[in-house]
């Protein structure tokens, strides 16, 4: 049996891009391969179809980069 999640906590690109602070919502495809630490989509339907992420997994994994003194991935730091 799969994993039962809260539909009301399913996001999807454009939603983890808005929680991660980036411009643009392609751009989330390409932190999944650069961030091995990153949660990984609760619904993979395929290449190119939809995918969505759990909100509270996205907004731990970000509290955590801040925690570790990393920045969150999409947002430069200041000089």
């Amino acid at each position: 049996m799969g994993k039962k999640v809260d539909i009301e906590d399913l996001i999807d690109a454009r939603g983890v891009a808005a929680e991660l602070g980036l411009t643009h919502a392609n751009t989330v495809s390409q932190y999944q391969h650069r961030y091995a630490d990153m949660p990984r989509p609760a619904l993979d339907l395929g290449e190119r179809r939809v995918k969505l992420w759990l909100r509270s997994e996205i907004k731990a994994w970000a509290f955590k980069l801040e925690a570790e003194g990393r920045n969150k991935p999409g947002r430069r730091p200041s000089q």
